[in-house]
């Protein structure tokens, strides 16, 4: 999976060949001509009211403003768009709202790839009633 986004010689962010700011100006079929597959489809169906209420409160936020109080959101299926980035969004994974700054690299995913649901699991001793044989713990 890669993704033709590069920065350029002068270190400026570019996602298919477009600056941040051409991409901010681009319309929603344009942006998702550029975007990967799933996301495309996903523009193309267009945005849930839930969606399009998430992205016009990004919109009317400035970056400090979101900085200190992040925007609160269950879609994890919302596709990450341009005009949120530089963005915090706080992304709920079954359990918390967890803070997420959204880089211009994360343009074309979505915002519940970046939060994850599952913890590594880390076992510890047997416990009370186990058998022998599955209270042995290897010494390291």
């Amino acid at each position: 999976m890669s993704q033709d986004y590069r920065t350029g010689r002068e270190g400026e962010f570019t996602y298919h060949g477009h600056t941040i700011e051409e991409l901010q100006d681009m319309d929603r079929a344009e942006l998702a001509e550029l975007m990967p597959a799933r996301t495309r489809r996903t523009l193309d169906r267009g945005l849930s009211a839930g969606m399009e209420k998430l992205v016009a409160k990004a919109d009317t936020r400035d970056e400090e403003e979101s900085a200190n109080d992040p925007i609160r959101t269950h879609l994890r299926d919302m596709p990450i768009l341009p005009e949120f980035v530089n963005k915090t969004f706080a992304v709920h994974n079954g359990q918390s709202f967890e803070r997420i700054r959204v880089q211009p690299e994360m343009i074309g995913h979505y915002l519940g790839e970046f939060q994850l649901t599952r913890q590594s699991v880390e076992h510890g001793q047997a416990g009370i009633g186990a058998t022998r044989s599955s209270k042995f713990v290897p010494l390291k």
